[in-house]
């Protein structure tokens, strides 16, 4: 096990009616600006809840926050707080509002270039403090620091990260879930099980609770999809989900492993050119980048084969194969489809993305070996 320094601020509020809490935790005085993406709160009585919540309180309303959260809308966002002098943020909706809510906590007092913030990994000196009322689980962005930030007039997504933007506090009441659309529950399914892997699935460092711990996760995962897909989830299967989709990404498992995070890196550039729903072009860069990566990966490969599916008959190669096949049955099985041709994609998007890459001087993977030829390969192989 590597050394580790962990720490978490965030305070979790969990269950049902919780949104009520609200009052309480947002001080009295406070100049909110709470963050909203399209109006399905509207439709399933969040908006309601968190209005009633906050009638004591100064808000300023701001709509409009869109899947993977786009720099020209948010700086509108960032004009109206600094018009309004907003001294606390509240997220309201899934993780792209939350994550593009972090962009606008750190930009407000920003006095350059709040582009730059991203592209060029400026250190962030202080932020509008923010908290969350989840929506939609996904992310994990509700108890971790990160956000990633995509561009529109560049085509670039790339990744904000500071530790003042951990939220005050965050608020998940499952009940909130039920009317989500499958394709959504489907997504956060995948990006839940893709943010775990991408902490466990390298090469083992005998970190025994990590290991167990996303076992764990990636169990919860699998045995919850089925239910979560239903026409009509009930309340413990979403809570589930829900809590689950928050440990997955909250630093717990990351404690003292290596980690990998490729697929979520060329999956980004997937969304930048094509914009394919993030959860999605996870599942489809993963099955292909275990096959290209699985003699580095073989040891961990086989230990989650085992222990997650039961996968233990067999040569080792036929293993790793069975299991790499079960992994990309497992998204089918939720409706989502694993080929780049299956999104009417084709060679451009590859040449695009190795090209960016090769500019960018990226290398990824937990031993830096994944080359921007390797992930030309990988895309080959996911048409």
């Amino acid at each position: 096990m590597y050394n580790f320094k962990f720490q978490n601020p965030t305070k979790i509020i969990f269950g049902k009616g919780m949104i009520a809490e609200l009052a309480k935790e947002i001080p009295h005085g406070k100049r909110i600006l709470i963050t909203f993406g399209g109006g399905s709160v509207r439709n399933n009585g969040v908006y309601d809840q968190v209005k009633q919540a906050l009638a004591n309180h100064h808000t300023e309303e701001f709509w409009g926050i869109e899947p993977n959260p786009k720099y020209e809308t948010l700086m509108q966002a960032v004009i109206l707080g600094r018009q309004k002098n907003i001294d606390f943020i509240l997220a309201v909706g899934g993780g792209s509002v939350v994550d593009g809510s972090k962009f606008i906590a750190a930009a407000i007092p920003y006095d350059g270039e709040p582009w730059d913030l991203v592209c060029k990994h400026i250190r962030i000196q202080t932020t509008v403090p923010l908290a969350t009322v989840i929506t939609l689980p996904a992310t994990g962005s509700e108890m971790n620091c990160g956000a990633v930030i995509s561009r529109k007039s560049t085509m670039e997504k790339l990744v904000l990260s500071t530790p003042l933007n951990y939220p005050k506090f965050s608020i998940l009441d499952p009940e909130v879930t039920f009317s989500l659309p499958k394709g959504q529950i489907a997504a956060g399914l995948i990006d839940t099980f893709m943010h775990t892997m991408e902490q466990y699935l390298t090469f083992p460092v005998d970190a025994k609770l990590m290991d167990r711990w996303a076992e764990g996760i990636l169990q919860t995962v699998i045995e919850t999809a089925p239910r979560a897909m239903d026409i009509r989830p009930d309340y413990d299967t979403m809570a589930n989900y829900m809590l689950t989709a928050t440990m997955a990404l909250n630093d717990f498992i990351a404690m003292g492993v290596p980690q990998d995070w490729s697929t979520h890196m060329i999956g980004h550039e997937i969304t930048a050119f094509a914009e394919i729903t993030h959860g999605y072009t996870l599942a489809i860069v993963f099955p292909q980048l275990l096959r290209m990566m699985k003699d580095e990966k073989r040891d961990k490969i086989l230990q989650y084969g085992a222990r997650v599916w039961g996968i233990t008959v067999g040569s080792a190669d036929e293993r790793i194969e069975a299991i790499i096949d079960r992994t990309e049955g497992f998204f089918r099985s939720l409706g989502v489809k694993t080929k780049l041709s299956e999104y009417g994609l084709d060679e451009e998007i590859i040449s695009k993305i190795v090209t960016r890459f090769k500019m960018r001087g990226t290398v990824l993977g937990e031993n830096k070996t994944v080359t921007p030829e390797k992930v030309e390969q990988i895309l080959r192989m996911a048409l």
